[in-house]
C-alpha cells in the first residue's frame, strides 16, 4: 500500500455499546490495539482522522443516543481538529456529508477500520468504492459477531469476518493487514 499523505482514517462505531454482552461473541480481540496503532500515525503525521458515530434510531440498539452506549469509549474519543461524523445507518456515506467534506479537502485514498466489519464497515467500503475513492480496510483492526444466516445456521465471528473481507477486496476495496500499513509509511 502506498499511503498518500492525505489519506483519511475513517474509524468507525469504537463507542461503549459496542462493547455490550448482548452482542456476542466476538472475533479479533486485538482489534482496539491495532486501531490505536493506525491512530497513533495517523495522528502523528497530521493526517486527517474521521471518526464515526452511530446514533440509533431504535431505543433497544446499544447505540441508542438517551444512554451511555452512544458515547466513544475514552481510548477513541474524538481530538481537536480530527472530524465528527454522525450516522443513523450503518453507511457512513449516507446523508452525513461525508463525500462532500472528503472531495472539498482532496481526499482520495481512505483507510478504514472499526466495527462491525460485515455491517458498518462493509457498507461504508462498498460505498466509498462505488464512489471511486482507492478505499483500503485493515483486517486486523476491525471485528464483529456471530451470526445467523439466512438459513439460520450460526456462522462464528471468524467466519462472517472472513466472508465480508472477501465480499469487499479486489471489488469495493482493497484488504490489508496494520503492519503492512504501518511499514508503508
Amino acid at each position: 500500500m502506498e499511503l498518500k499523505a492525505n489519506t483519511a482514517l475513517i474509524i468507525i462505531d469504537q463507542q461503549k455499546g459496542i462493547l455490550h454482552p448482548r452482542l456476542g461473541r466476538r472475533n479479533n480481540p486485538d482489534a482496539e490495539a491495532r486501531i490505536l496503532d493506525l491512530l497513533g500515525l495517523w495522528r502523528r503525521s497530521g493526517r486527517t482522522v474521521i471518526h464515526v458515530q452511530h446514533l440509533s434510531r431504535s431505543p433497544d440498539s446499544v447505540f441508542w443516543p438517551e444512554q451511555s452506549g452512544v458515547e466513544f469509549q475514552e481510548k477513541f474519543l474524538p481530538q481537536i481538529g480530527e472530524w465528527l461524523i454522525q450516522k443513523h445507518v450503518p453507511d457512513a456515506f449516507c446523508a452525513t456529508g461525508l463525500e462532500a467534506r472528503l472531495r472539498e479537502a482532496g481526499i482520495e485514498q481512505l483507510l478504514i477500520v472499526g466495527v462491525a466489519t460485515n455491517n458498518s464497515v462493509e457498507s461504508t467500503a462498498r460505498t466509498a468504492g462505488n464512489l471511486g475513492f482507492d478505499a483500503w480496510v485493515a483486517e486486523d483492526a476491525c471485528f464483529t459477531f456471530d451470526k445467523a444466516d439466512y438459513f439460520g445456521t450460526l456462522r462464528s465471528a471468524e467466519d462472517v469476518h472472513a466472508m465480508s473481507l472477501g465480499n469487499l477486496d479486489g471489488e469495493y476495496a482493497t484488504v490489508v493487514s496494520s503492519p503492512h500499513i504501518l511499514a508503508a509509511d
